[in-house]
């Protein structure tokens, strides 16, 4: 488990050249990082390895379009979101399962958590460049303090000075909308 980094920029310039091997190395090199976006955002544990998996096949066919190799981690958060919703939805319009009560509950959970999962993908995609890159490096991908600030460039007091006002803008984003939001 200590493969907690991204893959490099030479293999998604590679990958993205459409060198076969160099492919197959993003895709395993990027699953563990999938497969957490996946758990955090869909509803059910099955929903989360099938969007990991249809996220991973979406980067395999199409890494040649990704612009900017630093925005691997943000492409595959959103194709990850965009995944859970749509099995989300999905579920919400399959007829109920046999004793009914429990998938009801559940497709409530589901519409829940995909509201919950788009306020926060909204109020990190509103922060400043530099608090969303130092936010997702180190809530999102997982990266040590000190990597995220090697990586940017920054002093681990001005990393977590970022990641503190990154965090404090987002907590705010949520609370303000949940207070005023509802248009019932």
């Amino acid at each position: 488990m200590g493969e907690s980094t991204w893959p490099g920029e030479r293999l998604i310039v590679a990958a993205q050249r459409g060198d076969v091997e160099s492919i197959s190395a993003l895709v395993s090199g990027s699953h563990p990082h999938v497969r957490r976006f996946a758990r955090t955002l869909c509803a059910t544990p099955e929903d989360a390895e099938d969007a990991a998996q249809e996220a991973l096949i979406i980067l395999y066919r199409k890494i040649g379009t990704l612009r900017a190799t630093g925005a691997l981690a943000s492409w595959m958060f959103r194709i990850v979101r965009n995944e859970c919703l749509r099995r989300a939805r999905l579920s919400l319009r399959r007829p109920p399962e046999p004793g009914g009560e429990t998938r009801a509950m559940s497709a409530e959970d589901e519409v829940m958590r995909r509201l919950e999962a788009d306020r926060v993908a909204a109020a990190v995609a509103a922060l400043p460049a530099d608090q969303r890159n130092v936010l997702i490096m180190r809530d999102v991908q997982g990266l040590s303090g000190r990597m995220v600030a090697g990586a940017l460039g920054l002093s681990v007091p001005a990393m977590k000075s970022r990641l503190h006002r990154a965090r404090a803008a987002v907590h705010r984003s949520l609370e303000s909308a949940s207070v005023g939001g509802g248009d019932d």
